[in-house]
């Protein structure tokens, strides 16, 4: 029987909450995961499939259909795959989550601002409006579930959206030494957002291989881009990232060149292109 189609990228956020979602159904091979190498030209086939639209993941269905936008993919394959629904059943308890999910955009937004910026004298501003957000965030979660460790009793819908996101903001932890203050303002929060870190459905990318990825998106090159002066993309798939040092943590200093990051490969033609997405803001997620 045909499966359903995910064409993505792998370090990609938007991808991961599905991943999420089959490994805690114990699913995962219930979806074929197709890579995008977004360093080459996109597929002609996959452009027509998706009708000239570059934002990933894409979901075919076993049947043809495309569907787009990781949250709609989301909750689709939250209806049909086998196992009990991630979305709350109880039509109150739904509004309340879906309120948290709203919240991710800008939140997601954010973020990827903060690491792209290459004004050092604009961090911190970057840095209280991030913060500004995980309040909020931490005033949602006192008000629906104070003593509580996730939204509800247990990994749920919101989980699955923001753990990835979390996840991603590791590169704010290493290139902009962000981190969440003690206090009121941020316990209840962190707590949560520790909470979704640690899950063990939520293992699929690591702060290593995130630091290393991104490191174009902290020159302020994002969705592929190449770096003033680089041949190769931060996401090459060769040389695998496993085999790189870890990048320079002074992003406001000078970048690295493609040497003394590892991406020095033995075919400089296969020039990265620009147009492929990995983030591309809240109307994509």
């Amino acid at each position: 029987m045909p499966k359903h189609i995910v064409y993505h990228i792998p370090v990609c956020p938007f991808s991961q909450r599905l991943e999420i979602l089959l490994a805690l159904r114990g699913q995962q091979d219930a979806v074929e995961f197709r890579v995008v190498d977004i360093t080459k030209p996109r597929d002609p086939e996959l452009m027509r499939k998706t009708r000239g639209t570059t934002a990933l993941p894409v979901l075919e269905t076993s049947d043809g259909k495309i569907i787009k936008e990781s949250l709609v993919i989301l909750r689709y394959l939250d209806e049909v795959i086998e196992g009990p629904q991630l979305r709350r059943t109880d039509p109150e308890d739904h509004a309340i989550e879906s309120m948290l999910i709203a919240k991710e955009g800008p939140f997601t937004m954010a973020g990827y601002i903060f690491v792209m910026n290459q004004d050092a004298d604009q961090k911190d501003v970057h840095n209280e409006k991030l913060l500004s957000l995980y309040r909020d965030l931490n005033d949602f979660l006192l008000a629906y579930n104070p003593d509580g460790t996730f939204l509800f009793d247990d990994f749920g819908l919101a989980e699955a959206v923001f753990a990835p996101i979390f996840k991603r903001f590791w590169f704010l932890d290493y290139y902009e030494g962000f981190e969440l203050p003690a206090g009121p303002e941020y316990a209840r929060v962190k707590k949560w957002r520790a909470a979704c870190m640690a899950h063990q459905a939520t293992d699929q990318v690591t702060e290593e291989e995130i630091v290393k990825l991104y490191y174009d998106y902290a020159l302020g090159a994002g969705n592929g881009a190449l770096v003033d002066g680089r041949m190769v993309s931060s996401f090459a798939f060769t040389p695998d990232w496993r085999t790189r040092p870890m990048p320079p943590r002074d992003k406001y200093g000078v970048s690295a060149s493609d040497s003394e990051l590892g991406l020095v490969v033995a075919n400089t033609d296969q020039r990265p292109s620009v147009g492929a997405q990995i983030f591309a803001g809240p109307s994509s997620s």
